[in-house]
């Protein structure tokens, strides 16, 4: 009885993070009753497993930035580092749209340290892409490399609530978002006489 009882709280967590994913994803400020409807649970069965809404959408995008960190480290980073750098934003925003609002939801539920880092994984992809462009040329070296992450993550992210407050749209985000990183990261050109 108690291994059924186990196998069942499994599939109520499971079912209430894949519907707490999909209800976030598309209105970052979703009802717990609601998220517990499309479950397929009651607000009590949601509320045994986690103690807040914030708890749940922490626990959320902790598993969305799991997934994929997971999905990142399967581009090629090789090769030309603006190239690179291209195909993962492209990848990076396709993540993005997939989760849409989340990142909205985390925004506005968690602690700015958390949602810092519950990043950590992320940032370690684009590090040593950053790094290498920056030894060889790529990217101009006269920023602290920091900043220039704190940029990449910054613009994705402005740019997940732009598509949802409808002043881009989703069409045109990865492009705009490669432009303007790209530009971000060019060296300027010195004052000519």
């Amino acid at each position: 009885m108690t291994t059924l009882k186990r196998a069942d709280a499994r599939k109520n967590i499971e079912s209430i993070m894949d519907a707490a994913t999909a209800c976030l994803a598309r209105d970052p400020d979703v009802s717990v009753a609601e998220i517990a409807k499309v479950a397929g649970v009651g607000r009590v069965t949601l509320y045994g497993h986690f103690e807040s809404r914030d708890t749940l959408v922490t626990q959320v995008v902790e598993r969305a930035i799991q997934q994929s960190d997971e999905a990142l480290g399967a581009i090629d980073l090789d090769g030309d580092p603006r190239a690179a750098l291209t195909r993962l934003l492209e990848a990076s925003w396709q993540l993005t749209q997939q989760y849409g609002a989340l990142i909205v939801a985390a925004e506005q539920s968690m602690p700015h340290e958390r949602f810092q880092e519950v990043h950590v994984g992320l940032l370690g992809r684009w590090k040593p892409l950053m790094e290498r462009g920056r030894r060889d040329g790529s990217f101009r070296d006269d920023q602290p490399l920091e900043w220039q992450l704190t940029l990449l993550q910054s613009v994705l992210h402005a740019a997940s609530g732009a598509v949802y407050r409808g002043e881009i749209k989703t069409a045109d985000a990865a492009d705009l978002i490669d432009g303007t990183i790209q530009a971000a990261l060019t060296a300027p050109v010195a004052a000519r006489d």
